[in-house]
């Protein structure tokens, strides 16, 4: 299809949340990602007490990138992660680097999941794997999970709570926390505008547009870091956890597996890519995968204000962090439908990801006034 004629929406509402949202609740293992649940116990077993008898093992299906599993023990939950089969140890599925950031963060910030165990072995499971703690809660996904709903008030308490987590993550002093060799410091913007360009230019297939305008506005706009702290580089309300008795309260911040030192703003920038607010288009809407859009939400705007409110930051070109987070966005959605395009996967919730692509092009030329 002429990437000139905009495809309609799908019919229905179903269908939308079917481009954008995998189901997030564990089941069944897949049979590519099945392993020796008894090789596993039996490592693990040596090493924690009270793991007597072989745990029942589900799977989380959502996302695209590590394998999380679900090790249900009489009395106690654990998971699992490790990388999909075949993948190197990048910075995007080094078991290793994702651990060590959790155990030395988690003194300094309390919501990060107790980390308990490490596994370097590729001998027992067929790759590194780390085991952690699972935080009971809820997670706030597309919609809020069944029989809780929010009032305005409460809505507002989330999305405000949410990005005072945010904020207490970037007054982390990295030294303190041991993880002043995390990232490579200064220079982040820069390194960013380039290395995802790169990653874009890569990516991208004959149906979805070229994308130059947007980065070369990008390399011209960008400005010098406004700091170096410990950033999130994922942080959305679907990786938040809830409590289940005070659902606006958080207790858990997940997924930290890209986590590095760089520019809070841009982690601010990333993270409102995915803030799709109630007056957003309908297209805007259908890429929507956190209940961002409920009665009483912050808009980005506010959530701009309210971030600079407490850390001090001015955000007075924040038109070029809304563009880079939305450009990154469209990167990891391009990523994720080359697979498609080229049959490295059948998975058919990625086969209109090139709508959004196209989408996210359209909506960062307007914002930076390309035409």
């Amino acid at each position: 299809m002429s990437r000139s004629v905009r495809p309609e929406l799908p019919a229905s509402a179903e269908e939308r949340e079917a481009l954008t949202h995998l189901a997030e609740t564990a089941s069944s293992v897949r049979a590519e990602d099945g392993f020796d649940v008894g090789a596993v116990h039996s490592w693990l077993s040596a090493r924690l007490d009270g793991l007597e008898s072989l745990p029942v093992v589900r799977q989380f299906t959502g996302g695209a990138s590590n394998l999380t599993y679900l090790l249900s023990y009489p009395g106690r939950e654990l998971i699992l992660r490790r990388p999909p089969r075949g993948s190197k140890a990048s910075s995007a599925h080094d078991m290793k680097r994702e651990y060590c950031v959790q155990q030395r963060l988690r003194p300094l910030y309390r919501y990060v999941p107790e980390v308990l165990a490490l596994c370097d072995d590729p001998a027992v499971l067929g790759s590194e794997f780390y085991v952690m703690e699972r935080i009971q809660g809820l997670i706030p996904r597309r919609r809020m999970p069944e029989g809780v709903t929010l009032n305005e008030q409460q809505a507002l308490l989330v999305s405000t709570r949410a990005i005072d987590a945010l904020v207490q993550l970037h007054q982390v002093d990295p030294r303190s926390a041991g993880l002043s060799d995390l990232g490579r410091g200064a220079g982040y913007v820069e390194r960013q505008v380039r290395g995802w360009s790169q990653r874009f230019r890569a990516a991208r297939t004959p149906n979805v547009p070229d994308f130059e305008k947007t980065m070369a506005w990008l390399e011209g706009n960008r400005p010098d870091d406004v700091a170096t702290c410990v950033i999130h580089n994922d942080f959305r309300l679907d990786n938040l956890v809830l409590d289940r008795a005070d659902p606006v309260r958080v207790v858990g911040v997940l997924d930290w597996e890209m986590a590095t030192l760089g520019d809070p703003l841009m982690d601010l920038g990333s993270a409102l890519a995915y803030w799709v607010q109630a007056d957003d288009d309908d297209l805007m809407q259908a890429s929507r995968r956190q209940p961002t859009h409920l009665p009483g939400m912050l808009t980005r705007r506010q959530v701009v204000n309210h971030y600079c409110s407490r850390t001090g930051l001015l955000a007075d070109n924040w038109v070029f962090y809304e563009v880079f987070g939305l450009f990154r966005l469209a990167v990891i959605v391009q990523q994720i439908y080359r697979r498609f395009h080229l049959g490295q996967t059948t998975n058919p919730a990625f086969a209109d990801f090139w709508i959004s692509v196209d989408y996210f092009d359209s909506r960062c030329r307007a914002l930076a006034s390309l035409g």
